[in-house]
């Protein structure tokens, strides 16, 4: 099979409006690496080529999804290892890099190139971490998918290309994120309790059952209840109770007329006062401002 047929390789200008978007493409494409050839490829565009001896530095993030074969990568913050079909690198700004497919084994990859203060905000935020570029999400159809309909819009390059080209790398950074921390929980015994403790949580809300209490009910140590559930939500177990309680009181607010000192008791709040101020910390106003507003008073 020709090179060329192999590869399908776009390199994208952007403009002062697509970078006010807050997320912009430089690049995007796919290649398969047959066994047995040199990598990169001689016509590899020679703004990204590079030597996998000596690496390389780039100025833009790069989403780098294998779906076949394998190799090894490393970076600045990675040490040496392997890598195959199913994991996503990416690749950051101003951090050197490099990779190689096993000379027998080859690959097939999909990339794409991107920056913007979105991104920026993701790193920032610790969603997504220098020390660990490589997610391991395993084949994923709904990632190639979009990586060839995002091929596809850059091919044509109709008016507004960069923004259907933005929200699909959002959306490539959003399954990849859940795929990978989803991954993370095989044990499928260990997400039955937690879901159970979630179901707890909302059946007890108008009681004073403990988040100790739900943890001892599914015989684990309160410890490890904490971290694990924290791990899966994103919410300690305290938290994610206060969370359901501010949940049901806006849904209480807004579809009854009972009063802010009856859903108070209703949701088993120490006071009133903590009620409302506890209510106006996490929504930006009073319960009774909210219920106003919510029904156009």
């Amino acid at each position: 099979m020709n090179i060329k047929e192999n590869q399908s390789i776009k390199y994208l200008t952007v403009n002062a409006i697509d970078e006010l978007w807050g997320l912009y493409i430089t690049t995007i494409g796919s290649q398969i690496i047959e066994p047995n050839t040199s990598y990169p490829p001689k016509i590899h565009p020679s703004a990204y080529w590079f030597n996998p001896a000596t690496g390389r530095v780039l100025q833009e993030y790069i989403l780098l999804y294998l779906t076949t074969g394998g190799g090894v990568f490393q970076s600045k913050h990675c040490k040496p290892v392997e890598i195959a079909g199913g994991s996503l690198l990416l690749l950051f700004p101003n951090e050197w890099h490099t990779y190689l497919p096993k000379k027998q084994a080859g690959w097939t990859e999909y990339w794409v190139g991107f920056n913007g203060q979105n991104m920026d905000s993701l790193i920032n935020n610790k969603f997504f971490s220098r020390d660990n570029p490589i997610l391991n999400i395993g084949f994923n159809e709904q990632l190639v998918s979009l990586f060839k309909q995002g091929i596809e819009i850059a091919n044509v390059q109709k008016t507004a290309y960069q923004q259907a080209l933005a929200g699909i790398v959002s959306l490539l950074l959003g399954i990849s994120y859940y795929s990978e921390k989803n991954n993370l929980f095989t044990d499928g015994d260990i997400v039955l309790q937690i879901n159970k403790a979630k179901t707890l949580m909302q059946e007890s809300i108008s009681t004073n059952m403990t988040t100790e209490a739900i943890a001892a009910s599914l015989n684990w140590s309160y410890s490890w209840f904490r971290k694990i559930f924290k791990k899966y939500t994103g919410f300690s177990p305290e938290q994610y109770r206060l969370e359901i309680k501010i949940q049901k009181a806006k849904e209480l607010l807004t579809i009854s007329n009972i009063s802010v000192k009856e859903i108070a008791f209703e949701l088993n709040f120490d006071s009133v006062s903590y009620f409302v101020k506890f209510f106006n910390g996490r929504v930006g106003m009073p319960p009774g401002e909210y219920r106003n507003k919510i029904k156009g008073k």
